[in-house]
C-alpha cells in the first residue's frame, strides 16, 4: 500500500511549560543520550546505540513527513532545552486494535515526576481529537510500567484487561512482551 504524504498539520504546540515543535539536528545527541539512560529504556528490551537513536530520530521526522502528525520533540521554556518527545504516530506492527494512532512519550529522568509528560499529552490529545479529527486515541505499555500507565490514567484512558495483547515485535517468552492497552475516545 502507497503511503500517502502530507505536509504538517501543526509546526508546534505550546503549553505552560513546554515547546512542543518539529525535530532539529541539534536534538540527535541529546537524543542518544536519553535513549542510552537504563532508567528511561526500563521496559523497552535495551537501551539504544546511538545508531538505533539516529533511526529512531530519523523514522519521527518521516512520520510527519508521511502522515502530517507524528512524536513532536519537547523543549522545557524556561531554558529552551530539548528533553524528549511526546506526540502521535501509527504504530507499525499488527494488532487486534489496529488500525489506531498511538500517543506516546520519552522524557529524560531528570524530567520525571513534575507534571510535563501530562502538560504535553494532554495538548496532544486536544491536537488529536479538535485539530486531526481523530475518534480515538491508544497507549500501551508493559503492565509494570507504573509511572507511564499513571500518566495514562490520568489523561482520563481507560483499560480494560480484555484488550491487553503480546507485542508481536518481542518473542514469546520474553519479559516484556505483554502490554496494556489504554483507549480514550473524542
Amino acid at each position: 500500500m502507497e503511503q500517502k504524504h502530507h505536509p504538517p498539520v501543526c509546526n508546534e504546540l505550546r503549553t505552560g511549560r513546554l515547546l512542543l515543535r518539529p525535530w532539529r539536528e541539534s536534538d540527535r545527541l541529546p537524543f542518544q543520550q536519553i535513549n542510552a539512560d537504563p532508567r528511561v529504556m526500563e521496559f523497552f528490551p535495551e537501551p539504544l546505540t546511538a545508531e538505533a537513536s539516529d533511526a529512531l530520530f530519523d523514522r519521527a521526522r518521516e512520520h510527519f513527513n508521511r502522515h502530517g502528525f507524528g512524536p513532536f520533540a519537547v523543549e522545557l521554556l524556561e531554558n529552551h532545552s530539548f528533553i524528549g518527545f511526546i506526540g502521535l504516530s501509527i504504530p507499525a506492527f499488527d494488532a487486534h486494535f489496529m488500525p489506531a494512532v498511538e500517543i506516546g512519550w520519552r522524557l529524560a529522568s531528570a524530567y520525571w515526576g513534575k507534571g510535563l509528560a501530562i502538560e504535553g499529552a494532554r495538548a496532544m490529545l486536544r491536537y488529536g481529537f479538535e485539530t486531526l479529527r481523530l475518534e480515538e486515541v491508544v497507549s500501551f505499555t508493559v503492565p509494570a510500567n507504573i509511572r507511564s500507565r499513571r500518566v495514562m490514567e490520568k489523561l482520563g484512558m481507560s483499560h480494560n484487561p480484555t484488550d491487553e495483547f503480546d507485542h508481536p515485535r518481542l518473542p514469546a517468552g520474553h519479559p516484556l512482551r505483554r502490554h496494556v492497552l489504554y483507549r480514550i475516545k473524542r
